[in-house]
C-alpha cells in the first residue's frame, strides 16, 4: 500500500452490519428520501442529493458538521447480500473537507541523521 493510500484509509471510518432485512427493503431506507429522514435528517446532509449511487448497491451523501468548524466528509452505504436473505451494510464515512491537510508535515527533530554523541 502507498503512503497516499494508507494515509486515505487512515482518514476513513468503516462500519459494517449485518442486517436481517432483504436487501431490497436496506436500500429503500438509505435512499429514499421519506425514509432515510426517519434515522438521517436533510439537516445533517450538506446535500439531500446523493453524490453518486448504484441503485441497489451503493450511495453516497455529502454531510456537514452541525457545529463549528462545520466539516463537510462523505458517507457511503454500501449494501450487499447476506447470509440467509439478511443484508451485509457497509457504512463508510470519509473526511473530504478541502480545509484539512492531506498529509501531515514531518516532524521537525526527525528530519537529521543519527549520531551518538561521544
Amino acid at each position: 500500500m502507498s503512503d497516499m493510500a494508507a494515509e486515505e484509509a487512515k482518514q476513513e471510518l468503516v462500519q459494517e452490519y449485518a442486517l436481517d432485512a432483504r436487501p431490497e427493503k436496506v436500500w429503500r431506507a438509505v435512499s429514499i428520501p421519506a425514509f432515510r429522514e426517519r434515522w438521517l435528517p436533510d439537516g445533517a446532509l450538506a446535500d439531500a442529493e446523493p453524490l453518486a449511487s448504484v441503485a441497489g448497491e451503493e450511495v453516497s451523501y455529502r454531510m456537514q458538521d452541525d457545529a463549528p468548524p462545520f466539516l463537510e466528509s462523505v458517507v457511503t452505504f454500501q449494501i450487499s447480500p447476506g447470509q440467509d436473505g439478511g443484508t451485509l451494510l457497509c457504512i463508510i464515512h470519509g473526511l473530504s473537507d478541502a480545509r484539512l491537510p492531506r498529509a501531515l508535515p514531518p516532524a521537525a527533530n526527525d528530519a537529521g541523521p543519527y549520531m551518538m554523541l561521544a
